[in-house]
């Protein structure tokens, strides 16, 4: 069962509690924008002056892209495209073909012509959140640590080397599970929520004509005065948006009601309040501009608040941490990676994973950027460009789901998507400058991700037909063993295939060379289904074959973990109970050779092969007992 029917099921005041909880790891990164967004917007090499007129069209931009953006994009429309409760770019694309009828050629040929071009483009928007997860933490935590210097200029030789060590302490305890800090999660992110929209109220209260950039005329004033420039520093504004995606990839830990109620009595109002705020000094102090947020502050107060912003957005790295784990958890479930190790840190919330091989490549790259970049500046001007495709890509992923799955009219569906077009469109023009800047970095890994994740993919289908080609059917070999009166010895295997109709290679193997097999075979496949998580009562389908032969399928969700054992321990076929501390498992293992044989290029064949090498063996992945597991090789050319 999803967060989101959870908890339809508990008391009237579960939904506050999980409310609190969104807004510590939904909106923590929405959250702490303003300590960067609005300096960056004023960055002298926009060459937009901190004139009051520019603060009131920026202020403007800013309040009705949250509005329009966020509030109803995201929290009114996206959120409702949702995969039994999950949300993100790929649980999007699930919603899409399963729903086009195949009874007529016409909708068959639509069918196709969709994959080949929506199925690619979700999955570059996967991809580039990775870069995104790089960015993201190296930007929050660099911007919050550069506040000491405003302390004293002592800091400021040791601004990159305490970033670093804070990095560095944020990756080595994802292990540990995000269980014991996600319980203060909410209350220091209501906190720091409460603290920016205070420090607002004290900066309007003191300018309150800031008030007036409500109004969206102001947008046009200031696109009027600077029309090229504007243009340029809608990367900038695009930065207080940049957790949109985020809080639709984070639905199904917490539901609609929470996430929607977080935003709109707190995270929106704390965040308007906050950015008008800094409008309002500007317009009193234009030389403020050096770090708004700060100087927003009485001089008392700076400690605690850079102490509290370090806090706060080491939370807001945290979830777009948890993020990139659940997109790979998604996509090697959905087969566009390869096994990896994924450690569950909760027996509560299957949410709450960790991820080795991804940890150590978001901790790197992150270190890696602030070293390179050395200023929260700099770092805006790479950050955004991944989003913002993402972004794109959502909207149109969305059209379809509101066109095929809703039903919407095409003038229902075209006049809403096509407004959430333009603005996103616009801030990609917009980051697309961004490039040259520092923005290539997270289109090189989106790049990177995409292509690995699409010749695993391919990979796994050419080996599928190299396989193919040397297995025979189930059915016929089971026939032959009988008819040929194979030595049956004492004893429970089971083989792992990809089909149940194929006999395993690995089965003709071991009955070739041995002349025998075991007494009892079972022939066990794992399915992924196109649902977030299989019913229990779902899980296992068995079958009796000729004799003592049996089939198994276990289905798991996307999100899920398989684990065979635990499933099919104490399993009654017949007069057989499986015993997994005395069964034989047996998994047919491949190694890969890269040819000139019709297929992918040969440079992606050998991406292929290294992955298949490195991949985390069936043993661990399916959580089989490894004293019991036995592995037959098989050579394939590819």
């Amino acid at each position: 069962m999803s967060q989101n029917n959870l908890d339809q099921t508990k008391t009237p005041g579960y939904k506050y509690i999980l409310a609190l909880a969104a807004l510590g790891v939904v909106y923590g990164d929405i959250g702490t924008s303003p300590l960067y967004a609005l300096k960056e917007a004023f960055d002298p090499h926009h060459n937009i002056l901190a004139t009051p007129e520019n603060a009131l069209g920026l202020l403007s931009l800013i309040f009705w892209s949250l509005m329009i953006v966020i509030s109803l994009k995201y929290l009114v429309f996206i959120l409702q495209a949702n995969n039994k409760g999950e949300g993100g770019i790929l649980a999007l694309m699930t919603l899409i073909f399963p729903h086009f009828s195949p009874q007529s050629n016409k909708q068959n040929n639509k069918l196709d012509y969709l994959r080949k071009y929506l199925i690619p483009m979700a999955l570059f928007g996967a991809a580039l959140l990775y870069g995104d997860g790089m960015i993201t933490p190296a930007i929050s935590i660099l911007s919050a640590v550069e506040g000491l210097s405003l302390i004293t200029p002592v800091f400021n030789p040791y601004i990159i080397p305490i970033t670093i060590g804070i990095l560095i302490g944020l990756f080595s305890i994802q292990k540990k599970g995000t269980g014991i800090v996600g319980k203060i999660f909410g209350p220091i992110t209501l906190t720091w929520f409460f603290v920016m929209g205070s420090l607002g109220v004290y900066s309007i209260a003191q300018t309150p004509q800031v008030l007036a950039a409500l109004n969206p005329i102001y947008i046009i004033y200031f696109f009027q005065a600077n029309p090229w420039h504007g243009f340029v520093v809608l990367g900038s504004v695009f930065l207080v948006v940049t957790g949109g995606e985020a809080l639709y990839s984070d639905l199904g830990h917490f539901g609609i009601k929470p996430i929607r109620m977080a935003w709109f009595a707190v995270a929106l109002p704390s965040l308007v309040l906050n950015y008008f705020g800094q409008g309002a000094l500007l317009m009193r102090n234009p030389l403020a501009i050096e770090n708004p947020f700060y100087m927003m502050a009485p001089s008392w107060a700076l400690y605690p608040l850079v102490i509290l912003a370090t806090v706060a957005t080491t939370i807001a790295s945290q979830a777009l941490i948890s993020g990139v784990f659940s997109i790979t958890m998604q996509a090697v479930q959905s087969g566009y990676l390869p096994r990896l190790q994924i450690s569950h840190t909760s027996k509560d919330e299957f949410g709450q994973i960790y991820i080795k091989s991804m940890n150590r490549l978001l901790m790197f790259g992150s270190i890696a950027l602030v070293v390179a970049f050395k200023t929260s500046s700099n770092l805006a001007a790479a950050y955004g460009l991944a989003v913002t495709t993402t972004m794109v890509i959502t909207t149109i992923l969305f059209y379809f789901v509101a066109r095929e799955l809703w039903g919407w009219s095409l003038l229902k569906a075209g006049s809403l998507c096509g407004l959430f077009l333009i603005i996103d469109v616009a801030f990609f023009s917009a980051n697309l400058l961004k490039i040259i800047s520092g923005g290539w970095f997270p289109v090189l890994v989106g790049i990177i991700g995409f292509t690995i994740m699409g010749t695993w993919k391919t990979g796994k289908i050419l080996l599928g037909q190299q396989l193919r080609e040397k297995i025979v059917p189930l059915d016929e070999l089971l026939n032959k063993f009988e008819q040929q009166k194979v030595q049956r010895f004492d004893g429970v295997a089971v083989y792992l295939s990809r089909s149940l109709n194929d006999a395993p290679y690995a089965l003709i193997h071991t009955s070739e060379h041995f002349k025998s097999v075991h007494r009892y075979l079972i022939f066990l496949s794992v399915s992924t289904d196109d649902v977030a998580k299989v019913a229990e009562s779902d899980r296992i389908k068995t079958e009796k074959l000729l004799g003592n032969n049996y089939r198994i399928l276990l289905r798991y969700g996307y999100l899920e973990q398989p684990n065979v054992t635990k499933d099919i321990s104490g399993l009654i076929l017949d007069n057989l109970i499986i015993d997994c501390s005395n069964t034989t498992f047996i998994i047919g293992k491949e190694n890969i050779y890269a040819t000139e044989h019709p297929g992918m290029a040969l440079w992606r064949e050998r991406i292929f092969s290294v992955m298949s090498t490195n991949v985390v063996s069936a043993t661990d992945y399916f959580r089989l007992p490894k004293n019991r597991v036995v592995e037959i090789g098989v050579q394939i050319s590819i």
